[in-house]
């Protein structure tokens, strides 16, 4: 038996808003408190679990407490008139009918896929969309599993809140790994699959096998890369070390490396507390005694780790344990964006500041950087050129691999949180990437995606009529 078991919990137990009062920590918690984390969690998805509950969350510091803020749902996360709203209906007995509904009038005006996520970024294949499959950038592709679209804990800053509120129009999965295969065989261009979610971690060893393993294959030697995206090591890192099939999670690890193939386990960090137990440490050197490689990432959030201080312990620590700090993202622009929200400015700044406190081999961290509809547009810098104060950024990754590494300025706004907020300096009416054609990956009516670019304007004529 593992000499974890005694210690942390061994059996994963989820706890929703179903079973929340059951938990002894609930009862800490103000009566007001309580009311406001029950009616937010029916618009927003809560879900956490034990360990989070017991290992990670310092009750005594509640409702501040960074993990708290980060696992619980939160009063000021939905508008105060549709919080409102929803709190009378509940307040007032009404059905679960009416409820439902309520939620999902608000669920809507969240944003709830942004970036282009269902209309841009889904491919073709001999005139199917293929659903739970994403092309934005050349080189990689993000394949949505069905058995891994919910987590072992649920972040309240979460982008993709959308896949875990019950509206089978907003889910994006797919358990198709023929089509998958298929897709990956006509793009050779292709070197990089990132199975993603929900989290893909949540599902067996087995059914994990299953989306990897027809990768490995010699026909799909020109994909190189694995990624798996997670936040297992974090909210149960159980998962590789005393659940039942943690050895054969490890194992399937090892063949991924034993194949010739990278794999990199793109870990969600977002404060170093989490980093902090026996258990995380111990699953990280189980993780990385296979072979494979973990990133550190996660975005910039209000209540959270909003302060440098933050990010440089969290960046040292995590190379401490043999993690390489990957990205400092912006929060997104959906859900309850409002209340997690960092303005630019203030990101930057942060970042900087962080930056300076660590070391050369931390220093692999890029940010803050904003996924949005061109690209990962990160903020480089404010300067003062010419006497214009602006936003230095510049493109990580582009929709058009031309963009790449290309810098670009934008008048200084202290109050703009998103890239849509931001308009050109120095007199411009648009940003080079709003005139300029993107590669278009879909294949439909074209033989060959490398050989057009389509327009902005063009593309979102073929959706239309999609």
């Amino acid at each position: 038996m593992s000499a974890f078991a005694g210690r942390y919990p061994t059996r994963y137990q989820a706890i929703t808003i179903h079973n929340i009062r059951k938990q002894p920590e609930w009862q800490r918690l103000d009566p007001e408190l309580r009311e406001a984390v029950e009616v937010v969690s029916r618009v927003l998805p809560f879900r956490t679990n034990v360990y989070v509950v017991r290992e990670l969350i310092d009750w005594d510091k509640v409702p501040d407490d960074p993990m708290f803020q980060l696992t619980f749902p939160q009063p000021g996360m939905l508008d105060p008139e549709d919080f409102r709203a929803m709190r009378d209906l509940i307040r007032s007995g009404a059905t679960r009918e009416e409820i439902t509904a309520k939620a999902n009038e608000i669920r809507f005006k969240l944003n709830p896929h942004p970036a282009g996520q269902m209309t841009h970024n889904v491919p073709y294949m001999d005139g199917k969309r293929l659903w739970g499959l994403q092309h934005k950038y050349r080189e990689t592709v993000l394949f949505f599993p069905a058995q891994g679209q919910t987590c072992h804990a649920y972040c309240t800053y979460c982008f993709r809140w959308a896949q875990f509120v019950g509206i089978e129009e907003l889910k994006f999965e797919s358990n198709e790994v023929d089509m998958l295969v298929e897709y990956l065989k006509r793009h050779p261009y292709v070197t990089d699959i990132l199975f993603t979610g929900g989290d893909p971690m949540i599902m067996r060893a087995r059914a994990l096998r299953r989306y990897i393993e027809p990768l490995l294959s010699p026909e799909l030697e020109h994909v190189q890369t694995i990624r798996i995206g997670t936040k297992a090591l974090s909210y149960w890192p159980q998962r590789f070390v005393t659940d039942d099939d943690a050895d054969e999670v490890l194992r399937l690890y090892e063949d991924v490396v034993k194949a010739g193939r990278h794999l990199a386990i793109m870990a969600h960090f977002s404060h170093p507390r989490e980093l902090s137990t026996d258990i995380v440490r111990e699953a990280i050197r189980r993780v990385r005694n296979t072979g494979a490689e973990i990133r550190m990432q996660a975005p910039l959030v209000r209540h959270v780790n909003d302060k440098p201080e933050v990010w440089a312990a969290m960046w040292k620590e995590g190379v401490r344990l043999g993690l390489i700090p990957y990205y400092m993202f912006v929060e997104r622009d959906t859900g309850p964006k409002n209340y997690f929200e960092v303005p630019l400015a203030e990101a930057v700044d942060i970042f900087h500041k962080a930056f300076m406190q660590v070391s050369g081999l931390a220093r692999t961290v890029r940010g803050p950087s904003m996924s949005a509809w061109p690209g990962k547009v990160r903020v480089l810098d404010v300067a003062e050129i010419n006497g214009e104060k602006v936003f230095v950024l510049d493109f990580l990754q582009g929709r058009n691999p031309e963009w790449n590494g290309r810098i670009f300025f934008a008048q200084y706004d202290p109050e703009a949180t998103w890239l849509n907020h931001l308009k050109p300096a120095f007199g411009k009416e648009k940003f080079f990437f709003e005139e300029e054609p993107y590669y278009q990956w879909w294949e439909h009516e074209y033989q060959d995606p490398l050989a057009q670019r389509v327009p902005v304007a063009e593309a979102e004529l073929v959706m239309a009529v999609a």
